[in-house]
């Protein structure tokens, strides 16, 4: 109660008392949510990503930023519209915060809302001012929309976008009336009761609206009134709270059967008993135990082991007055039902330790932000395809059966199998793949790897798998077994054409295949290969690899890189790339014409040799260097060449002679049925093949045959001995099987 005051009067006021109270709780919570606003708005910048999904940037791709997809929203607009200055900006946000939850207030909220604003802007600005990176993923400039827009004023007297020494003195002259801003805008200047006081304002009344609560003055016996009251409500409403929920508690329990948690116990402990009972069944006649992911055996001998720690009450109250019965845990069950005693596979302490965990998607590159911003200038330079032309890969949860339990089960079970058939040994390593899962089993001293490779059918049946293939690792004192997964992955291109691999590699002429049977990616350069033989039936995959083939070049390489001629007998596979820039020739479609194009390009192979004599290189990429070396500096290609003898003289007579090179593409033959060709035109085709299989490696020529009957008339031997690389899908017969690989 004031000094000089009444108490009647004291009451009167308290009225005023409980309003400046309110208004102060209001301000703290609007400053903490200011505190909360700058928060997010960091966290949301920090980890901002322009490939994230945004107003500006349709995509389905994960959202990587911290805060969500709001925070991606955020985040992408304030470094659309403000650039790097999006981080000052906040700066006024955190400043408000302090000055509402101390109670000191923030007046004349519009004003100092444009002066916000327009240090935003001014910032901007002097950021713009700073030449961006050329990994800047953004068309605009570092400081933005805004900044851009602020920066063209004065680049209407200069004639251009300011930079080098006029953009400094512009970002030097800027500061100070951004130094101003952003003090009024943050309230440290014109306050009486702020930080400093630099103007002099009149007095203002206390009950003004506009300001967000009064400025501090000592309340008396008003404010303790107020909180009196409001903790008294917040008590009464605690209390009332609690007593209703020991109401229902209460009404629960009565309706509850007393024995159910006892029932379920027992419930629990006889599904155990019985599945105890079904593991001593499966023992063979020898005494030795079919290990199965299961782990019976070790839960028969120890049942203390296999119940729950809240059943142990349970067990203790039925079985205290059993008579016979009490010494339950003193023979195990098995013993006392005769059963002979079983060899069982010790559960191994390092159960994780050799299965390796799956491999890490493949990192995307630079090229998936560079595609996520799209520019709006239009570009004269040849495009690449996007990226979303192609599926995305979809976050399918990992199948349950290649967790590492599930993993660590089927090695036991394996070891079990082997057994079984007379193969001792440990499975070392468990490598899981999306296709495939391969162990790598270490046989014991004296264990042939002929014997283990025999039992491929009966590990198959055994494990109830599809197939199984089982080979000697190279390298190691391993032999592989390969089982299938219970449920295969899908290998996205996408996924490898954007990563960070596939991007930074130094092939000439990358294909992306796939994945192996570890999950890691699989990136080939043709240019070694150097020619390729697929096969495969119909419905095996062929013309997806042909397809992967064909998309990983036009994903890479322009059409002055790289140059294609597609042959295509059956119509239907290659017509769908008629019309692209990268065709020599459209795609060929009848058998005499293939003939006709594939002789053409044996003649471009040897003029391709000539125009490489006579520059003195080996290849075509030596040969590219030199053309270009020689363009950039602007010399031609010339070279001495004796013409004859001087009739009088009897010297030799030499000219010069200028040579009009331009650099050579690389050029690849496709062929998707050779089958339906050697019917046609067997012996000329057969002889273009040949050829080029022989020389056009050095010429940048490069030959990707399918065929889906890779019988010996249509793989002859002498096409066979010219095509290193081979590629097999499955095939009808073990003959077909050794005609293109060698082997069944």
């Amino acid at each position: 109660m004031r000094s000089g005051a009444s108490a009647p009067l004291a009451l009167a006021d308290t009225g005023h008392g409980i309003q400046a109270f309110a208004r102060r709780q209001v301000g703290r919570l609007v400053g903490v949510g200011l505190f909360a606003l700058a928060a997010f708005g960091v966290a949301s910048l920090a980890t901002w990503n322009v490939a994230d999904p945004s107003f500006s940037h349709a995509t389905n791709n994960t959202v990587t930023n911290a805060m969500g997809y709001a925070g991606a929203v955020f985040s992408d607009l304030a470094m659309q519209f403000f650039g790097l200055a999006a981080v000052a900006a906040l700066v006024p946000t955190v400043i408000w915060g302090f000055l509402l939850f101390s109670a000191r207030g923030v007046d004349r909220l519009p004003k100092r809302g444009l002066s916000w604003f327009g240090f935003a802007l001014l910032a901007a600005a002097m950021v713009g001012c700073v030449v961006p990176p050329k990994t800047w993923p953004l068309p605009t400039g570092l400081g933005g929309v805004f900044g851009d827009m602020v920066l063209k004023i004065p680049g209407v007297v200069i004639g251009g976008y300011p930079t080098g020494l006029i953009a400094s003195i512009i970002a030097i002259l800027l500061s100070a009336p951004a130094l101003w801003l952003f003090a009024h805008g943050s309230a440290l200047i014109g306050r009486k009761n702020g930080f400093a006081v630099m103007e002099d304002e009149p007095a203002v009344d206390p009950r003004e609206d506009d300001l967000l609560f009064d400025n501090d003055e000592d309340e008396g016996d008003e404010g303790i009134l107020a909180l009196g009251a409001i903790t008294h409500w917040w008590l009464s409403l605690r209390a009332w709270m609690h007593r209703r929920a020991v109401r229902r508690r209460q009404e629960r329990d009565e309706y509850e059967p007393e024995m159910e948690q006892r029932s379920t116990a027992w419930r629990r402990a006889a599904e155990r008993v019985e599945s105890a009972e079904f593991a001593e069944q499966r023992m063979s006649q020898d005494g030795r135990a079919r290990v199965e992911p299961e782990f019976f055996a070790a839960m028969v001998n120890d049942r203390s082991a296999s119940l729950d720690p809240d059943d142990a009450d349970i067990f203790d109250d039925r079985f205290d007055n059993a008579g016979e019965d009490a010494d339950f845990d003193d023979e195990p069950v098995v013993q006392r039902r005769g059963a002979p005693t079983a060899k069982v596979q010790p559960f191994r302490s390092d159960a994780a330790t050799r299965v390796e965990a799956p491999a890490a998607r493949p990192v995307p590159g630079a090229r998936v932000q560079r595609e996520a911003q799209t520019s709006l200038i239009g570009s004269e330079k040849f495009e690449m395809p996007s990226l979303h032309f192609l599926s995305e890969p979809k976050n399918v949860v990992r199948d349950a059966s290649l967790s590492k339990d599930a993993l660590e089960q089927n090695a036991r079970l394996l070891e079990g199998v082997l057994e079984d058939f007379g193969v001792k040994g440990e499975i070392i390593a468990v490598r899981p793949g999306p296709v495939v899962t391969l162990y790598e089993l270490e046989p014991a001293p004296g264990i042939k790897s002929s014997r283990v490779i025999g039992l491929s059918d009966d590990i198959a049946r055994s494990m109830s798998a599809i197939a199984c293939r089982v080979a000697v690792v190279p390298g190691r004192n391993a032999i592989g077994i390969e089982l299938p997964n219970a449920k295969r992955e899908t290998v996205y291109l996408r996924e490898i054409l954007a990563s960070r691999d596939f991007e930074t590699t130094k092939a000439k002429l990358a294909l992306a295949l796939g994945k192996t049977i570890n999950g890691e990616a699989v990136i080939v350069d043709i240019a070694k290969m150097p020619h390729v033989l697929v096969a495969g039936t119909t419905g095996s995959g062929k013309s997806v690899a042909i397809n992967t083939m064909i998309l990983s070049l036009l994903y890479r390489l322009t059409p002055q890189d790289c140059r294609l001629i597609m042959i295509d007998p059956k119509m239907l596979e290659l017509s769908v790339y008629d019309g692209i820039p990268h065709l020599l020739t459209p795609v060929v479609t009848d058998p005499k014409k293939a003939v006709v194009a594939l002789k053409w390009t044996v003649r471009e192979m040897e003029d391709r040799y000539r125009k490489m004599s006579k520059v003195g290189v080996r290849n075509i990429d030596g040969f590219n260097a030199r053309v270009s070396q020689a363009d950039k500096k602007g010399e031609k290609i010339s070279r001495t060449v004796q013409t004859g003898f001087d009739r009088q003289t009897g010297e030799a007579i030499y000219e010069t002679e200028n040579l009009d090179l331009e650099p050579m593409p690389y050029i690849v033959v496709i062929i998707d049925e050779m089958a339906d060709l050697m019917m046609v035109a067997g012996k000329d085709i057969e002889g273009a093949v040949q050829r080029l299989a022989q020389m056009a490696r050095a010429a940048g020529i490069h030959v990707i045959m399918a065929t889906q009957r890779p019988s010996v008339d249509v793989i002859t031997g002498t096409i066979k001995a010219n095509f290193p690389t081979r590629i097999s899908f499955q095939v009808t017969s073990k003959i077909d099987s050794r005609t293109i690989l060698g082997e069944q």
